[in-house]
């Protein structure tokens, strides 16, 4: 029977070094393997690949949609709390959907955004 086990998702990035390094400071990846040109980490079972490439335009600069992924998890309040001290850059605060989500937003050093989200009771309308 077909079965995702995880996801992976490939950014390109001009400064490998720096998006490695504030992925795993600020937002608590680890890595799983270095290869040349390469760097593979890894958040649970939600795993990135940077790719170096020095002439790619980073994401906030092509004025379009930068969001790669969403994240649906569990307790996101203490994974906020984390992201808050470690200083990462959260360009959309926690707060519950009317969609039924509590969700809050994540930004990379070249401007990729990660969206966390957990299931809620949907919201009343009174």
């Amino acid at each position: 029977m077909f079965e995702v086990t995880s996801t992976q998702h490939v950014l390109a990035v001009k400064d490998i070094e720096s998006t490695e390094r504030y992925f795993l400071d600020k937002l608590g990846f680890s890595v799983r393997f270095r290869v040349e040109g390469w760097s593979f980490l890894s958040l649970d079972s939600f795993h990135i690949m940077l790719g170096h490439c020095p002439d790619e335009v980073p994401a906030r600069d092509t004025r379009e949609h930068a969001y790669f992924a969403y994240i649906n998890c569990v307790d996101i309040d203490e994974i906020y709390r984390d992201y808050q001290k470690r200083g990462a850059e959260i360009f959309q605060v926690i707060a519950d959907k009317p969609w039924g989500l509590r969700e809050f937003g994540v930004a990379t050093p070249e401007g990729h955004k990660i969206m966390f989200g957990e299931d809620i009771e949907p919201l009343s309308n009174s």
